[in-house]
């Protein structure tokens, strides 16, 4: 009975299914093993010459159903045991990715052949990827200087999109994690991939695949935080990957903060509590004040349902506004901050077409609630302002501004005056 044959042992899950029609045939990849093996041989270790022979062979070979064993080949030199040894009865060969020099140009030659070879037989690709994450499970039954290897070819196939990103959630093993092996070999790899591409590239494979949040992962739980990360990458020579996870922890706490306030202000919680919950928020996730009055304006905008008509929305804005003025007045406390929420105001009536009349009225409650302050709004007429609809706010603002300035000169003019008066007495 086919139940009681004696199966070998394998990585549950990696072994390709056989189909239905091929059940009749015996799964026998031994003797593939040698065809490839004895022909790779013959190549003497030249690549276009192995490049051509993978292109002849799978014309001949069934590289469908033994796409694991052709991959274990080119890697390590044969088939791969369970935990990533080579069996010691299997035959090998040294024209593989394991036994090659240890060198960029050399793994760069040997990425090509892949390339080349599920470029020819594009059934490979998903194969290929279950292979390489595999392999990754595998790590710690490969030498130092073979996962130097693998790490390096990875980031190079990363890097020209051979690969998917999604093969970094094997790293993601926890006895890989636990002993360290992970944040050791995604150095290697990570440098490899930026030294062919550069970090924007890197971020965008991996926003791709949404991996780009999970890096911290590579460290056990304990260790699972960004100034960990940091020290670790930057050490090792990538301060850029730092930066870059650094950014992506506090895009993170930015959405996060600004779906709470949403809905602290939308259930009607007393202003108090928000700012303190704000307060500690910013001091936690280390976000500044000009980010936060970026967030509040959003999170305080994004509550209420816009009239589609602009004389009512402007009324309706100011009556928001107003209500919320306190809010936004608890993170104006420094100049930087007030010309932060002012280019954000105009980005918004810009964006918004009902308001591009309402600017200069929201500007004017705003100076009156005490959330911005005149040298704010002067200077975000003299320079400060965005080229978005700037002739149109500017315009709008231009009594007003002439109304700041005079007032200012009076009361210059009242103090130089009381000044004398001082000095006569």
């Amino acid at each position: 009975m086919n139940n009681q044959k004696q199966q070998k042992p394998t990585l549950s899950g990696q072994r390709f299914k056989t189909r239905k029609r091929d059940e009749k045939e015996r799964f026998d990849p031994s003797q593939f093993q040698e065809s490839i093996i004895q022909g790779l041989n013959q190549t003497g270790g030249d690549l276009d010459a192995v490049t051509k022979f993978l292109d002849a062979s799978g014309a001949k070979l069934d590289y469908r159903r033994y796409a694991e064993t052709l991959f274990d080949i080119l890697v390590a030199g044969g088939m791969l045991a369970p935990g990533g040894t080579l069996a010691d009865d299997v035959t090998r060969t040294d024209v593989c990715v394991f036994a090659a020099q240890e060198d960029l140009e050399t793994m760069q030659g040997f990425a090509q052949v892949f390339n080349k070879l599920i470029r020819r037989y594009k059934y490979l690709e998903k194969g290929f990827e279950e292979e390489i994450k595999k392999l990754l499970l595998f790590l710690k039954g490969f030498s130092e200087s073979e996962r130097t290897k693998l790490a390096m070819i990875t980031g190079i196939l990363l890097a020209n999109g051979t690969l998917s990103a999604n093969i970094l959630s094997s790293l993601f093993n926890e006895n890989l994690v636990k002993e360290g092996v992970s944040a050791a070999f995604a150095v290697k790899l990570f440098k490899s991939w930026i030294n062919e591409k550069d970090i924007n590239a890197v971020a965008g494979s991996l926003r791709k695949v949404s991996m780009d949040n999970r890096l911290l992962e590579l460290f056990p739980a304990n260790k699972q935080s960004v100034e960990h990360f940091e020290k670790y990458f930057t050490d090792a020579g990538l301060k850029e990957l730092s930066e870059y996870v650094r950014n992506q922890v506090c895009i993170g706490a930015r959405k996060e903060l600004q779906k709470e306030i949403q809905e602290q202000v939308l259930r009607g919680e007393p202003f108090k509590d928000i700012i303190f919950y704000v307060k500690e928020e910013m001091k936690k996730s280390n976000i500044s004040e000009q980010m936060v009055i970026t967030i509040l304006w959003s999170s305080v905008m994004s509550t209420v349902e816009w009239n589609k008509k602009e004389e009512l929305v402007t009324e309706q804005a100011i009556k928001h506004l107003k209500q919320n003025s306190p809010l936004l007045a608890a993170f104006t406390s420094r100049g930087q901050s007030e010309l932060t929420l002012l280019v954000k105001i105009q980005e918004y009536c810009y964006d918004n077409i009902h308001f591009m009349k309402a600017f200069q009225k929201i500007v004017v409650l705003l100076y009156k609630a005490e959330v911005l302050s005149e040298e704010a709004i002067l200077k975000w007429y003299k320079d400060g302002h965005l080229a978005k609809g700037k002739s149109v706010f500017i315009e709008q603002m231009k009594k007003f501004v002439e109304w700041l300035k005079n007032a200012e000169e009076e009361s210059e003019s009242d103090e130089e005056e009381e000044a004398e008066a001082d000095e006569e007495s």
